[in-house]
């Protein structure tokens, strides 16, 4: 229902453009021009975004087993087949611990709340960054209002506790072991949650800048992308506005399929600042969505399918075989 209220909305925003449709015709002019490369670049850099994502989960599960690099990054892509259908992609960790031995799979879920939580920090970080940008952009112009400039004051100081509140947690996640500890009723549960007790702070600030690593390759895939469609913003602003929109696809709750309107509205609202090519805007949201989350989704679902029907098939053998 959101999605298609959004998706409306931003038809009806586009529709007034008086030039939308030699703006359609430059976009496809545009992805067969000299600037081509830029496009498979981006594809490129999402095998990298994930192979990052690989070797955070990798250096993550060394606490519990060792697995190759290969078999970690089949991990991630199957997790994020899974977050297509749950909320903010919290179902990540279902599609990763279908490549780890029974006896761990929920010994490893607990696990990826480390890699999550690097990830947030980021986002935030950035997001606070480049929202102080932003709202210095926005306070010049006529027509926002106070009710809009209170509503991003809000978010500003609001992520700031935020992210204060996520980091202290996060480098003293073996808290969290101590409190259950206590609990009489974790008691039974600690031996899924010791591990975190095991992650010094130097292996979690290792984590953190590969979290970091893996967000910058994000902002290059996006000004990447407004070089081919011609969506022309300073470089600066660019990478601010880039980063307050991951910021607000944080914090507004959505599944991945329905993702598109939000990041399209959002897009359109926050890239509109610096550049008035809105077919532009779109489509290079548009792009990075299907790059960087349908793409590795439908990767996903084909390993999960393969593990599912490996399985089957030993299952089979070994019934035969009895």
């Amino acid at each position: 229902m959101l999605f298609a209220i959004l998706a409306f909305s931003i038809y009806k925003q586009v529709q007034h453009k008086d030039d939308w449709q030699q703006k359609w015709q430059a976009i496809r002019a545009s992805i067969n021009g000299p600037g081509t490369w830029k496009l498979y670049a981006v594809i490129v850099l999402m095998l990298v975004n994930w192979g990052i994502e690989a070797r955070k989960w990798q250096v993550i599960l060394r606490h519990m087993n060792k697995i190759s690099f290969a078999k970690a990054f089949k991990s991630v892509l199957s997790g994020v087949a899974f977050t297509m259908v749950t909320p903010n992609r919290m179902g990540e960790f279902i599609g990763r611990v279908f490549y780890v031995e029974e006896g761990n799979r929920i010994r490893a879920a607990t696990l990826t709340v480390i890699g999550s939580i690097s990830q947030m920090i980021v986002t935030l970080v950035a997001g606070v960054t480049g929202l102080i940008v932003i709202k210095e952009k926005m306070s010049g112009l006529e027509d926002i209002s106070s009710l809009s400039m209170l509503w991003v004051n809000g978010l500003l100081f609001g992520t700031i506790a935020v992210v204060a509140a996520i980091t202290l947690f996060y480098f003293k996640i073996s808290w969290l072991v101590r409190v259950a500890e206590k609990i009489p009723a974790f008691k039974k549960y600690i031996y899924f949650i010791v591990l975190l007790d095991d992650f010094k702070a130097t292996e979690l600030l290792n984590i953190l800048s590969l979290s970091a690593i893996r967000f910058i390759v994000f902002v290059v895939q996006y000004l990447l992308l407004f070089a081919v469609f011609e969506v022309h913003i300073p470089l600066w602003e660019g990478c601010c506005t880039v980063a307050v929109l991951f910021l607000i696809l944080a914090v507004v709750p959505t599944i991945a399929l329905a993702e598109l309107g939000v990041r399209g509205k959002a897009s359109l609202a926050l890239f509109g600042l610096f550049s008035t090519n809105s077919f532009g805007i779109l489509v290079t949201t548009g792009g990075i969505w299907l790059i960087n989350i349908i793409l590795p989704a439908v990767l996903g679902s084909l390993l999960i399918l393969n593990v599912k029907l490996f399985n089957k098939n030993n299952g089979l053998h070994e019934k035969n075989g009895s």
